[in-house]
């Protein structure tokens, strides 16, 4: 998902300076420690949905609660006012949130200090974060399991971290005890961290005869693959075979733009090819960025890998897993689905795009999925549901409706590959 943030000193006028990294709020360089001094590793559940990583942490002895583990991120954000306001967090530092194209977003955040943040075997005793006035990410919807906030660099910061959403863990290891794994099939990338968040620079072909050295951000809360941003080099173009699409949701609402394919992308001694790529709107990205970036890499593409995340010693560690050569699919039916209810199993069609199969079987917004397959939907988490639509061209599902007046529709969606 792209999520589009920006956050600006609140001056009180009709204009808003982006916050220099000079006047950013810093926390220290490692916020996290072990709970025993001499503990040289910690392991933490971590569960996937939709292609981002959760993970869950009390802050200030309550929770647990779930957070996306965003290596994107560079201050971590609570998304949910209603918990900032029942842990009676502090209301320091305001902010005003411009969102995509630079637009006043009318969101307010605020900057709390001193928050007790604790996973396995580890404590932030004093950590700062951002909290936002309203939740316009409702992320939890579009995840289909609570979420209350992105947890970012400040854990990247202070471990060597091991991501192993296959064991539904990840690995926290001291830096300073931190050996790399031996064998062959590992590659090791730099990274350059930057304002706290990490970039690497690899060759991407972008078409048949232009391979270019992208600068892209390491982000593990994106759930697509790879995002190319066009305006940060006049050499890049948008690809001939391309899809208009919405590409995810910022603060001032649809990052629109296309989708479309890069020939290859090559991370250390690793090639991956027909690559699926967005490729935001100029007019929907912020540009004003402090780090000069091409664009972002996502979990789409790392999820391929075996990850060690290695900020201390500024390197990224691969290893192909059994989902390296899996082809890169774009949703077939051509719907987004809003989870809803106090279990996030009730299913709201929340966008219908033009000229896709799910628009052809007659699907309307705000209208109930009600089964699949003859199945009822709320078997189904929304991630199975997604991987449903992701499936196979060609294939056939049975859908039951139900409109917003109560009525049942009946649509027999066939799955096309459009990209």
């Amino acid at each position: 998902m792209l999520v589009f943030l920006s956050f600006c000193w609140e001056t009180g006028g009709s204009a808003h300076a982006q916050l220099p990294s000079s006047a950013a709020p810093q926390s220290p360089s490692s916020p996290f420690a072990f709970t025993r001094a001499k503990r040289k590793k910690s392991r933490a559940p971590v569960f996937l949905q939709r292609n981002l990583l959760i993970v869950k942490a009390t802050l200030n002895h309550a929770g647990p609660y779930n957070f996306l583990l965003d290596t994107g991120v560079s201050m971590s954000i609570i998304t949910s006012a209603e918990l900032a306001d029942s842990l009676k967090l502090r209301h320091g530092q305001q902010f005003r949130v411009m969102g995509a194209g630079g637009m006043d977003s009318g969101l307010l955040a605020y900057q709390t200090d001193s928050v007790r943040v604790e996973l396995p075997k580890i404590v932030a005793a004093h950590m700062t974060w951002l909290v936002l006035s309203e939740d316009v990410l409702n992320l939890s919807g579009y995840v289909g399991v609570p979420i209350h906030g992105i947890l970012g660099s400040e854990l990247f910061r202070s471990f060597v971290v091991t991501l192993q959403p296959e064991a539904g863990e990840i690995v926290l290891s001291a830096p300073a005890a931190y050996k790399a794994p031996k064998g062959k099939q590992w590659t090791s990338i730099p990274l350059s961290i930057q304002n706290n968040k990490a970039y690497i620079t690899t060759p991407v072909q972008v078409s048949d005869s232009l391979t270019l050295p992208l600068k892209l951000v390491l982000d593990t809360g994106a759930s697509h693959a790879l995002s190319i941003e066009l305006d940060s080099d006049p050499r890049l173009k948008l690809p001939p075979q391309r899809l208009s699409a919405d590409l995810g949701r910022g603060l001032t609402g649809l990052v629109q733009g296309y989708l479309g394919r890069v020939a290859k992308i090559e991370l250390g001694r690793y090639t991956l090819r027909s690559v699926l790529t967005s490729f935001p709107n100029a007019a929907d990205v912020h540009r004003r960025v402090e780090v000069p970036r091409n664009g972002n890499i996502g979990y789409e593409l790392l999820k391929r890998f075996s990850l060690v995340v290695d900020y201390p010693h500024e390197r990224l560690l691969l290893r192909p897993n059994n989902t390296f050569r899996d082809p890169f699919e774009h949703d077939m039916c051509g719907v987004e689905l809003l989870a809803t209810g106090p279990d996030y199993r009730r299913y709201l069609v929340l966008r219908v795009m033009p000229n896709s199969p799910a628009s052809d079987a007659g699907l309307a917004v705000d209208d109930e999925l009600l089964s699949i397959n003859l199945i009822p939907a709320n078997v189904f988490s929304l991630t199975q549901l997604d991987r449903m639509l992701h499936s196979e061209d060609g294939r056939a599902l049975l859908l039951v409706l139900r409109r917003p007046d109560g009525n049942l529709h009946t649509a027999t969606v066939k799955l096309k590959r459009q990209i």
